[in-house]
């Protein structure tokens, strides 16, 4: 039946979390269409939503807790007065304690609570208050214990929660520090397979720590497809918790040693159809790369481990458990049916996809050791860079989202929104909106699973990292829904419980003893970067985005201190690039201007003018207007900000032009397939980072800067 009562569906959207209205870039308020309502709601779980029953959804959701004993979930933050509500049968006797993640019992202590009893489903049920005590940080776990009026003392009911007890505030860096940002995959050496590995990485790293860099900000290295052609984009996964294997350096395997010369003259015959790649400026062909590792990685994985390697390849599996294999048996079918999963295995709790699981045991086992030897890699490079005097050392980057049909929406559909996906609102550079093809963590399977998705990810990417960059930080809070076959402008916001969400990444974060940054650019409420803020969560800004109402750069002292500063991002050309109007040249052939190409000329020479004259009120730039001096210049500026971290792009340090992504294309522009080259667009490889002029004469101007400061 049509719902007609849009009042009522509007209190039942709004008790979901899902936005009835908003307002749009031009400050019109917008309303969101009725079916589009409908459908996110029911991608949420509210199905058959009708005039006659929309009340009882709205008393059902508002009211929520009193339907459960316990909460599904409790969080209790550090430093706060934290207490847990329970509902019972009024007069019933009931009791709570807390039993710690080691074992450890603690009885709740009952506060007065004087909230009125209510008639829940027909009972009459009241509420009970219990005062959390000081807990060490942990998943733990609340029982309550409820004995009925007039019952006997040995009936007794025993009902079970979550209790996430996480830090107030994400570790903060105790003095600043800077650090180089790459892409990877676009940084290689003479030794490397045609694209930047972690052994590239370790050495950039090195490289950098010798310039006092604290860590090195990289993209995403979650998983892509094993099989078939590899989505260049970063930020398009398969996964978000494992790792992309075509990282892996092989010969830095330990079992490389031990092969026999035929095995050995394999290994190397792979590397070399490759390994000229590093030699010709030419866009990366991650295929090819692939193709080439996996034929070597392969017959490394057939060569024997000692006992104590094996020993230590069963804990990492153990570790992992049932996540790292079912992303194996993912692999491994996607590999048997040559890259697409016919209808009888996409049921991953199917007897047919467990008859797979026990067939391709070999497989699943090869695609599980890639992620034990990516693991040890990780491990290995992390060492190296903080041995080198780095204070963070690797800063991973989390992506917002994973592919539509990837191993995460496979091996857990039940986390995510059927039917939605993720984009953004129109803009004033994306009038139509955007569509990032993404779907949603479904909050409230989400909830009901503990955050299992997002603990088990945030602690696989942290293990071996200092920092961890989260891209679009917005979406722990709200993200811009779109129901299959509607336009990007024909979504709406849904909400989510940020505050159980961020002190999950807290709590993983500080059990790695790792800093947090959030990209937190564009349109973010600004109650979230005060939020953000109380948190321990670094924000982003970038040079070319901080303004003043004039339109022209953002004094210095005006930036926020807890950020993370930076005179570009990886969607911008690099500094040489952008003073030169190269996102104008590249908008304007291929389409994507919102204003003529003139005009939008006048603008960007107006947006280097204003820089340029900003830069020399600073006495950071004299007459000489040379690239390299603007440049440098550029980073003296940031680092006159209170920001506790600054970022350096190591395109801007080489003096690359060509920009690694244009936002708004998908094969128009060679997205993430660049390779590192400097302004002349010779290449420049990992072994000449020491001894590079440009280089070093940044990180010399930006050290002395903040040696001032």
């Amino acid at each position: 039946m049509e719902v007609t009562n849009r009042e009522a569906l509007e209190q039942l959207a709004q008790a979901y979390g899902v936005a009835t209205e908003y307002w749009g870039y031009d400050g019109t308020l917008k309303t969101v269409a009725t079916p589009t309502l409908l459908k996110v709601l029911a991608a949420m779980g509210v199905e058959e939503v009708t005039d006659e029953n929309i009340w009882q959804k709205i008393d059902q959701q508002l009211n929520r807790h009193w339907y459960q004993v316990l909460p599904q979930y409790v969080v209790a933050i550090s430093g706060r007065e934290n207490t847990v509500s329970v509902h019972v049968p009024h007069g019933s006797q009931v009791w709570v304690e807390a039993v710690l993640d080691n074992g450890q019992r603690e009885s709740l202590q009952q506060l007065d609570d004087y909230t009125a009893p209510r008639e829940i489903a027909g009972v009459l049920t009241g509420q009970a208050t219990f005062a959390l005590p000081a807990l060490p940080f942990g998943y733990h776990e609340l029982y309550a214990y409820v004995r009925l009026v007039g019952a006997p003392e040995t009936e007794v009911s025993t009902h079970k929660g979550l209790l996430i007890s996480a830090p107030a505030r994400a570790r903060m860096p105790e003095k600043r520090g800077w650090g180089m940002m790459a892409q990877l995959y676009s940084v290689r050496s003479h030794a490397s397979w045609g694209l930047g590995d972690l052994a590239d990485l370790a050495e950039l790293g090195a490289v950098c720590a010798e310039h006092n860099a604290d860590f090195v900000l990289i993209n995403p290295l979650h998983a892509a497809e094993p099989v078939g052609h590899m989505t260049p984009s970063p930020y398009l996964p398969v996964t978000r918790r494992f790792f992309n294997p075509i990282y892996i350096r092989p010969e830095d395997i330990p079992e490389v040693a031990y092969l026999s010369a035929t095995a050995r003259a394999q290994v190397q015959a792979a590397a070399e159809k490759v390994r000229q790649l590093n030699t010709v400026n030419e866009l990366l062909d991650r295929d090819a790369v692939w193709a080439a590792k996996k034929e070597a990685l392969e017959v490394i994985y057939a060569a024997p481990r000692s006992r104590a390697r094996e020993q230590a390849f069963a804990r990492f599996q153990a570790l992992e458990g049932a996540g790292l294999a079912d992303f194996a048996l993912w692999c491994a079918l996607l590999e048997d049916n040559g890259g697409v999963l016919p209808a009888h295995l996409q049921d991953s709790t199917s007897l047919a996809v467990a008859q797979e699981r026990v067939r391709l045991a070999t497989r699943v086992e090869f695609w599980a050791w890639l992620q034990w030897i990516v693991d040890q890699q990780l491990a290995h490079t992390q060492q190296t860079v903080l041995a080198a005097g780095m204070e963070y050392g690797i800063c991973h980057d989390l992506a917002v989202g994973v592919h539509p049909v990837g191993a995460d929406t496979w091996s857990n559909p039940q986390a995510f929104a059927a039917g939605m996906a993720v984009g953004a609102p129109p803009d004033m550079y994306n009038q139509q909106g955007q569509n990032w093809s993404q779907p949603p963590w479904q909050p409230t399977a989400l909830a009901a699973s503990g955050f299992a998705p997002l603990r088990e990810m945030a602690r696989t990417v942290l293990r071996h990292a200092g920092a961890l960059r989260i891209d679009h930080v917005m979406g722990l809070f709200r993200l811009w829904w779109i129901p299959e076959g509607n336009l990007p402008s024909e979504g709406t916001y849904v909400r989510f419980d940020h505050e159980a969400m961020v002190s999950v990444l807290l709590l993983e974060a500080h059990l790695a003893n790792a800093v947090l940054i959030g990209e937190d650019l564009g349109t973010v409420e600004p109650w979230v970067r005060t939020y953000l803020q109380e948190r321990g969560i670094l924000g982003t800004s970038v040079f070319w985005f901080e303004k003043q109402a004039d339109g022209s750069p953002l004094y210095a002292d005006a930036y926020r201190a807890e950020i993370l500063a930076t005179v570009n991002t990886h969607d911008l050309p690099p500094a040489a690039g952008y003073l030169a109007e190269e996102h104008v040249e590249i908008r304007a052939r291929l389409g994507l201007l919102e204003q003529s190409e003139e005009d939008a000329r006048a603008a960007a020479r107006q947006e280097r003018e204003q820089a340029i004259a900003r830069l020399q009120e600073y006495g950071l730039l004299g007459d000489d207007l040379a690239e390299t001096t603007i440049i440098e210049a550029l980073h003296r500026y940031i680092a006159h900000t209170p920001a506790l971290l600054l970022g350096v792009s190591l395109t801007d340090a080489v003096g690359e032009r060509r920009a690694q992504n244009q936002p708004g294309t998908d094969q128009e522009y060679p997205n993430w397939k660049v390779p590192l080259a400097d302004g002349t667009q010779q290449l420049v490889l990992v072994e000449d980072l020491a001894t590079n002029v440009r280089l070093c004469s940044l990180a010399q101007a930006l050290n002395q800067e903040i040696a001032r400061h």
